[in-house]
């Protein structure tokens, strides 16, 4: 199959396009109008240091409705020790950086280059990326960020240092979009840590045709240190 190939103009073929694995295009920029263009399109880049930007539309979509949120008994009683604390927005950076550097099973380097962090760093100045961080002890033991566009949250990458301190900082943030309205957390690709929290595979049309109704509703735009305390 041939690929397309993006120049400067900012545009995406139709998802239709995408090849069996879910690549759509490579290549264009990580500019801010090119990132949201991509989120609002049921689109996202994935790649390596040292490759071109690829551009991903995966069929069928994995994703969490905030209802279907699982928490397991184990998970309930962690939440009553109180050993953890959960900010929003508190240092994004360091977030995307322990994201970065966190080794993960069967996986060969980052695809969080730094050409992502400073492309999501701006999307965060802008008050649509955002961060969650898990302390324990005054120190970061885990975390995740995502990007907020209307009712849709669309989760990028987590980490943790600790056992649990992940799950804690997902369920927080369900919990918390959950009484904003939140229609859909967009997860990208299946894990069995988010399907043990509720996730599942839906067809990439519905997912698109979700994302068309739902992110024209305001977002929740700004510090989210603010919005959801």
């Amino acid at each position: 199959m041939a690929y397309y190939f993006l120049n400067e103009d900012l545009y995406f073929p139709p998802v239709s396009k995408t090849n069996r694995d879910g690549v759509l295009a490579i290549g264009g920029d990580l500019s801010v109008q090119r990132l949201l263009l991509a989120y609002y399109s049921g689109i996202f880049p994935w790649f390596s240091e040292g490759e071109p930007i690829i551009w991903w539309s995966p069929d069928p979509r994995f994703v969490l409705y905030p209802n279907d949120l699982k928490v397991s008994k184990s998970m309930k009683q962690i939440f009553k020790k109180n050993e953890f604390e959960v900010t929003f927005d508190k240092d994004f950076l360091a977030v995307i950086s322990n994201c970065q550097q966190k080794k993960r099973k069967g996986q060969y380097g980052t695809w969080i280059t730094a050409d992502i962090i400073t492309a999501y760093h701006n999307l965060h100045k802008e008050g649509i990326a955002h961060s969650v961080e898990v302390w324990k002890e005054s120190k970061l033991v885990g975390g995740l960020y995502g990007i907020a566009l209307g009712n849709c949250f669309f989760g990028e990458s987590m980490f943790a240092h600790v056992s649990n301190a992940s799950k804690v900082g997902f369920i927080t943030l369900v919990q918390k979009l959950t009484e904003k309205n939140i229609h859909l957390i967009d997860c990208q690709i299946h894990t069995e840590h988010l399907e043990s929290l509720g996730g599942d595979f839906i067809p990439r049309k519905q997912f698109i045709k979700e994302i068309e109704e739902n992110t024209k509703n305001d977002t929740l735009k700004g510090n989210w240190s603010e919005i959801l305390a």
